[in-house]
């Protein structure tokens, strides 16, 4: 019998530790908090090595009470054929933080494999924790005290196509307590140097124009076919400037510089004013972006990771998409996806997010 009321749940997680990936799992911190109010939720990921920016950004979440990363590779994910750690190194990291935090469950949130059933039944040993997990494929029910069906059997039940939205697929565990996502979204709330880097940002910009924020992005490799291309980007801009003039923050990474460059050097080709263009790109951090985004009254990205920090903060949003991603779109009122968009479309469903903006144009 598995505890009715628990006071410190250790969540582990792996696959990915992109900004998306991660994040997308606060809408299920936000169910379980809203079942156990005064629950305290502790996030244990299996990373690939150190040093993601991710960490930061989600050390801090406002939902996590802590948040902890153990490394399963000896050298950077870039190194094709990098050592593993022994699995051993990582079960005794796992249950010094789980000897440390007592947690009453021990929730596996993946679907598949052992690694992390290993881990989960390990850690709660140490401290004598339930366990929770999804029982894939016969024989995974072993390592846990209570089970959910399968991830297929999610989607059957809930009339959901696969491969379904991720942030669907951290709720086919929580089954297995009962909780239902009930269209909860995503969530994140600015940290204080963001904050304070977004009344910075605001007091540099003269008033009187609506505040577009840009990701043009995916410059890193294996990205760049997620990409928009730059003159069709570029032609929508022109159309949206004239239909609702603003000012246009570009954000990006240092090594995304180049890309915003030569988007700017597109729309100058198509005659556009760039008096009201700024390029930000290397002018923040994961967290501080955040607060260039919330700056924003829309925020314009493609599939990368200010895209999934601009749902979060439930900003209005839209999405460029080169092809089709059903499990890539996020629903939300907020937010609007479009695939290889004509400026005319474009400029539509931008009106469809700033109606109040297109008041006053």
């Amino acid at each position: 019998m598995i505890t009715a009321t628990p006071k410190r749940i250790l969540m582990i997680k792996s696959h990915s530790m992109g900004v998306g990936d991660v994040l997308r799992s606060s809408a299920a911190w936000r169910a379980l908090k809203n079942t156990w109010p005064d629950v305290e939720l502790h996030l244990l990921f299996l990373s690939k090595h150190a040093g993601y920016a991710t960490e930061e950004l989600i050390q801090r979440h406002h939902l996590l009470s802590s948040a902890h990363f153990v490394i399963v590779r000896e050298q950077d994910p870039s190194v094709r054929d990098a050592k593993r750690v022994p699995i051993q190194r990582v079960i005794a990291q796992v249950q010094a933080i789980s000897r440390s935090l007592q947690p009453d469950w021990v929730i596996d949130f993946e679907p598949n494999g052992l690694k992390t059933s290993l881990v989960t039944w390990m850690a709660a040993r140490v401290c004598g924790a339930q366990t929770v997990g999804i029982a894939q494929f016969p024989g995974r029910s072993w390592f846990y005290d209570k089970c959910s069906p399968s991830l297929p059997s999610y989607a059957l039940n809930h009339g959901l196509s696969l491969p379904m939205d991720y942030t669907h697929r951290d709720f086919v565990v929580l089954q297995a307590l009962g909780i239902e996502r009930n269209h909860t979204a995503i969530e994140l709330r600015l940290t204080p140097e963001a904050e304070a880097f977004k009344q910075s940002l605001l007091a540099s910009l003269p008033p009187g124009l609506p505040v577009v924020g840009l990701n043009i992005g995916c410059a890193t490799e294996g990205a760049e076919s997620r990409r928009p291309d730059l003159m069709q980007l570029a032609q929508c801009f022109r159309a949206l400037s004239k239909e609702i003039p603003h000012r246009l923050l570009i954000s990006g990474a240092p090594f995304e510089a180049p890309v915003n460059q030569a988007f700017i050097q597109a729309c100058e080709q198509l005659g556009m004013n760039m008096d009201h263009v700024t390029d930000c790109s290397g002018c923040t951090t994961l967290p501080t972006l955040a607060g260039l985004i919330d700056a924003c009254d829309l925020f314009i990205s493609s599939d990368s990771g200010p895209y999934h920090l601009s749902v979060a903060l439930h900003k209005p949003t839209l999405c460029w998409f080169n092809s089709p991603d059903p499990a890539a779109y996020h629903q939300a009122p907020w937010v609007k996806c479009l695939l290889n968009p004509t400026p005319e479309a474009f400029v539509s469903r931008i009106k469809d997010l700033m109606p109040s903006q297109v008041d006053q144009a």
